[in-house]
């Protein structure tokens, strides 16, 4: 997509499938990563194997589509697979940091594909180095199979002893030539699922990967479970001490998809039941409701049902733009967001309007779509947010920039009204967000949005602590496409 506005939404982080025990594992893999594209966009990658025979592996940079075909999957022959789409929030976006890992040593062959981030992982990866360890790429999950490579006993046991060593996030899928091992950190910071499909078990990120092949859901990975699948069918594991459950609250605000069910609620209805929140709490007279396409549509839906306010769709997204750079000789302003998104003159004219979205990052596309709107004959514009404001970096998986950048640790509210030419600027508070959780609002991670994290930062990363409230001048925050 064009830059502008690539640099101004919150990245995915990644997603993983696993197919243990199935005749077309590896392309039910490619299937379910299709399922899971809107996790990760730069890269893809299986690798694949049968009882007692080699693990093979095909992986490359862009979309699933770009990445595989026929003649690939066609070099993933066995009944077990692992697949990851890759959006990189540690280690460059670089052909060698694709997923799945995959390394051979004593044990034979053995495949990692991760969700999350390890906070720990550079001063582990010291130590693996000062020992002889040979790294093949720079994201953190690689430190893990190395810990294994070490370790002694059972593939199991390797596993475990393994991810005691390591802190942070993981959603994890380990495969070797007749085992598969599916774990999540104790916080259970990312989501992870498991389903079956004709007797073969299926572990993915999200429930709409069981959807799409068929498979039937049985439940979420617990945090701080590790599931051993083999010919001998899964048994459950908890090695690690219990300590509070932290899930990432952003899965449900934006990264997971509408028709996915995890941290035992449905995305869609908790979006809804946000809109709604939001307009309780942050009501204002007005024509219409309209969505940023796709992320606040939903939310939208909800806010539109609780006011009586017409739902239109007043801003029309572009959905095969993939990435452009090339542009008209003759300057077209905002081109990023142009591409993208375009106002329907006939529903926006006149009209007093209420945007409503997940998030506000940067706020430079914000600002481009506010232009837009009124250059489409919008009256008055409300910018409506279903999420508080982010104010810090997330180290648990989610590429989040410097606080510095973010543009509520930067501006108040009255200087953000200003930077974005709307008439009002409002964001759905913390604390009548989480009433939409009910009994589950205690085991959500919010360190984006009020800086405590649940686990301390290692490897020398710097918490920023946050700025003082100053309005930037324009061109600082508004780069070009």
């Amino acid at each position: 997509m064009p830059w502008g506005i690539m640099l101004d939404k919150l990245h995915e982080e990644c997603g993983v499938v696993g197919v243990f025990n199935h005749p077309e594992a590896a392309n039910l893999a490619y299937l379910g990563l299709y399922a899971l594209q809107h996790r990760g966009q730069e890269s893809a990658g299986i690798a694949a194997g049968n009882p007692g025979g080699k693990l093979h592996i095909e992986k490359g940079m862009g979309l699933v589509a770009d990445v595989f075909n026929n003649n690939r999957l066609s070099k993933l022959p066995g009944l077990n697979a692992i697949g990851h789409n890759r959006y990189s929030t540690t280690g460059d976006s670089e052909s060698e940091n694709a997923q799945p890992c995959l390394i051979n040593y004593a044990k034979g062959s053995l495949a990692l594909a991760h969700n999350g981030n390890l906070v720990n992982a550079l001063r582990i990866r010291e130590e693996l180095a000062s020992g002889g360890a040979i790294f093949q790429s720079t994201n953190d999950s690689e430190v893990v199979v190395h810990l294994m490579a070490q370790a002694s006993g059972s593939f199991l046991e390797r596993a475990t002893i393994a991810l005691g060593q390591v802190k942070g996030a993981y959603s994890l899928l380990l495969l070797s030539d007749h085992q598969m091992i599916a774990a999540r950190d104790p916080h259970g910071f990312r989501p992870l699922c498991l389903g079956i499909l004709e007797g073969s078990y299926v572990v993915a990120s999200e429930s709409c990967v069981m959807d799409l092949i068929s498979a039937e859901y049985i439940r979420e990975v617990e945090p701080g479970e590790v599931l051993l699948i083999d010919e001998d069918g899964l048994q459950s594991f908890f090695p690690f001490p219990k300590t509070d459950i932290r899930q990432c609250v952003f899965e449900h605000i934006y990264f997971s998809r509408p028709d996915s069910y995890l941290f035992s609620d449905d995305v869609y209805s908790i979006r809804k039941q946000m809109g709604k929140a939001l307009s309780e709490e942050m009501p204002v007279d007005a024509d219409i409701v309209i969505p940023v396409p796709d992320s606040g549509v939903i939310s939208a839906m909800g806010y539109a049902e609780a006011t009586g306010i017409p739902f239109e769709m007043g801003l029309i997204r572009n959905h095969y733009v993939g990435r452009t750079f090339i542009e008209p000789q003759s300057k077209i302003r905002h081109f990023g967001v142009k591409i993208k998104l375009n106002g329907v003159k006939s529903i926006l004219k006149g009209k007093r309007v209420v945007v409503v979205d997940d998030s506000i990052v940067r706020g430079t596309t914000s600002k481009k779509i506010v232009k837009m709107l009124r250059e489409a004959g919008a009256i008055e514009v409300h910018i409506r947010i279903c999420s508080p404001p982010i104010r810090h970096s997330c180290f648990y998986g989610i590429d989040t920039p410097n606080s510095s950048e973010l543009i509520t640790s930067t501006h108040d509210a009255e200087a953000l009204c200003s930077f974005l030419s709307a008439d009002t600027v409002c964001y759905l508070s913390q604390e009548r967000m989480m009433t939409v959780f009910g009994a589950n609002q205690k085991n959500f991670c919010t360190a984006c949005f009020d800086g405590n994290y649940p686990v301390p930062i290692e490897d020398n990363i710097t918490v920023e602590p946050q700025l003082d409230l100053f309005p930037l001048p324009v061109d600082a925050s508004n780069p070009e496409e």
